[in-house]
């Protein structure tokens, strides 16, 4: 689901990525809304709160807001590097470094983490590092798939998934009608393990606390063990047709 880019990629590939990294996307999303009360997964709201701060002349709570935007960038841009500056050497492992690192970053928040407000030094470091993890997620998905996976948050794919469906009624031909339903079922697929990661979150949480990361960490544990498991059968496939 992660190695293959460009033209060797499928809907089969796209899809398995949007579905195990959405759920992932919805569990960190409800820990970190349940466990310092603010948004940890995309960074629309915050530019609210910041403006909203700002107003008020809370330049500390508007500071917070604003950093909490930047470390989501920086986990882009980070994710960015580490996958160009691998795939220079091999390509098919260019995904490996920043899902180890997104794995990190979460399990040493479920790890070290508590329940905290967002104005607390421990809130801010819980807020900054998840934000961080998904962005490198973020970045890392939109690259592999093309920007035709997201996973982190929903806005943008409620409104390509209301502009698609309109499209139902006007596109008629086979071909048009037939890939304008593949990506509704994409679109709905990726919503849906969002909102299945934010429910299973959510009731974790109550026993887990913070540690319900964990279990995110599990999910990209094994979609990277999925991965490479793909891989090694494809070589042994390779040196057994050549042999």
């Amino acid at each position: 689901m992660f190695r293959h880019q460009g033209k060797n990629r499928t809907f089969i590939h796209n899809m398995r990525l949007a579905t195990v990294l959405s759920f992932v996307a919805g569990m960190v999303n409800v820990t970190g809304v349940l466990a310092i009360k603010t948004l940890t997964t995309n960074v629309t709201g915050h530019f609210a709160y910041f403006a909203e701060e700002v107003m008020k002349n809370n330049y500390m709570a508007a500071t917070t807001f604003f950093v909490l935007t930047l470390f989501f960038l920086a986990g882009a841009f980070t994710s960015n590097f580490l996958s160009e500056m691998v795939s220079e050497k091999n390509q098919e492992r260019s995904h490996v470094l920043p899902i180890a690192l997104e794995i990190l970053v979460l399990f040493g928040v479920g790890w070290l983490g508590s329940a905290s407000n967002i104005e607390t030094i421990q809130g801010r470091t819980i807020g900054f590092s998840m934000l961080f993890a998904m962005g490198i997620q973020n970045a890392l998905v939109t690259k592999i798939s093309q920007s035709t996976v997201r996973t982190t948050h929903l806005t943008g794919l409620f409104t390509d998934l209301g502009i698609e469906l309109s499209q139902l009624f006007f596109y008629k031909k086979p071909d048009e009608n037939k890939k304008l339903k593949t990506s509704i079922y994409l679109r709905l697929s990726i919503i849906s393990f969002f909102f299945m990661g934010c429910f299973l979150g959510g009731f974790l949480y109550r026993f887990l606390a913070m540690k319900t990361l964990f279990v995110a960490v599990i999910f990209l544990l094994i979609a990277l063990l999925y991965d490479y498991i793909r891989l090694q059968f494809q070589v042994f496939k390779r040196k057994k047709f050549n042999s």
